[in-house]
């Protein structure tokens, strides 16, 4: 699914080379593919992070990466874009994967459990409890509660509890994740562990609202510099 929103990337524009890499787990790695595009000649990189949140990841784990290739590639610029982040454009995404799973907006009978990867940092869930909010205003349904895979409560199953007391018939959960993984396989054994017949919307992934946000983080990181020549995601 991460390939898919990557190639979504490059349709949207051919003008740009656009390579995708990851922090972990899978190949090929952001230090390999920064140093694969160094000795290709270039001087310069963007590296778009595909990350909803501004965590260790993107705060301490990427930029102790591209430190590394900087001192190993001198005369490289690498130039590191703000996170995706929690713009009202991949909330809207969100909302359109739950109506593709069969739940329109204007049905009172449905609740939403708003899942998402869950933080120590309490401010940092804050923000995302705001997120939930968004989602469900110009609705109909019975409420959107926000539930987290990790770290902290409610958790999804608590989510679903509070929607169906508050009279929620039919139960969507809808993941806050650009792609599946472990921590969505959780949240759906979790969900049908509460309420067999609920749905588990898909992720964000190849929407076009991702596509806009991805390409304004790269926008917004031209400026530092000079001859940007690639973008990395």
């Amino acid at each position: 699914m991460v390939a898919a929103a990557v190639t979504a990337v490059r349709r949207r524009r051919p003008d740009l080379d656009v390579r995708l890499c990851f922090l972990d787990l899978n190949a090929p790695s952001v230090e390999q593919v920064l140093h694969g595009i160094a000795s290709e000649g270039h001087t310069s990189a963007v590296v778009v992070p595909l990350l909803l949140g501004n965590a260790f990841h993107a705060r301490v784990d990427l930029p102790a990466m591209l430190g590394r290739v900087q001192v190993r590639q001198p005369g490289f610029t690498v130039v590191q874009s703000p996170v995706l982040g929690h713009d009202e454009r991949l909330v809207e995404a969100v909302r359109d994967r739950i109506v593709e799973t069969g739940f329109n907006e204007g049905d009172p009978t449905v609740g939403v459990a708003f899942a998402a990867v869950g933080s120590s940092d309490e401010r940092a869930n804050d923000r995302t409890q705001h997120l939930g909010a968004t989602l469900g205003h110009g609705t109909n349904w019975v409420g959107v509660h926000t539930c987290f895979a990790t770290a902290t409560e409610p958790t999804v199953s608590e989510a679903i509890a509070r929607l169906r007391g508050a009279g929620a018939e039919r139960i969507v959960v809808a993941p806050w994740f650009l792609a599946p993984g472990l921590l969505t396989d959780r949240l759906g054994r979790a969900a049908c562990d509460t309420a067999p017949d609920a749905v588990f919307a898909p992720p964000i992934g190849a929407h076009d609202n991702l596509v806009d946000v991805v390409l304004d983080r790269y926008a917004e990181s031209l400026a530092d510099i000079d001859q940007p020549l690639i973008r990395s995601a």
